[in-house]
């Protein structure tokens, strides 16, 4: 099961508002990458469009982001759900010599693991999942400064 990721474009704010607008969820400001903003779904599991500055690139180590041409990496990343506990996800990694370590997000932790060490993916262990559905929106625009959306409908 997928709950977030991002993308890359050259108008983050208008890519997020149509793809919030196609949920009826809400958009906001991503204050975490500067320029970034994220579309909510508004739905049972927090589902997320990150929509990140086009030619920004993420980086090993707590989701930093430089421009993609010094990286030779993608700003593309995903979230994902695993049966499988922190333990079992790093020897998976040291396996392929990949990088992986346990990071803190707003209000929950994944392990971020490096695909062959280029392309990022955030893995959520079961209690990493139970943390991040309890993820509210209206508590993530407080957070950020942002109007939260007026009501918060949960699709069908």
């Amino acid at each position: 099961m997928l709950f977030h990721l991002s993308i890359p474009a050259r108008d983050p704010e208008l890519v997020a508002r149509a793809i919030a607008e196609l949920w009826r969820g809400h958009a906001v400001p991503f204050p975490i990458y500067d320029g970034g903003w994220i579309a909510f779904a508004l739905d049972d599991r927090n589902s997320a469009v990150e929509v990140v500055p086009y030619g920004l690139a993420f980086a090993p180590g707590g989701g930093q982001a430089q421009s993609a041409e010094a990286r030779g990496a993608p700003g593309v990343h995903f979230a994902m759900a695993s049966p499988l506990e922190a333990d079992a996800i790093e020897a998976l990694a040291r396996r392929h010599g990949w990088t992986c370590r346990q990071c803190k997000r707003s209000g929950f932790d994944v392990m971020e693991l490096w695909l062959e060490d280029v392309l990022m993916i955030e893995v959520l262990t079961a209690q990493m999942q139970a943390d991040y559905l309890k993820m509210d929106v209206p508590g993530f625009c407080a957070m950020i400064g942002s109007p939260a959306p007026a009501t918060h409908k949960v699709m069908a």
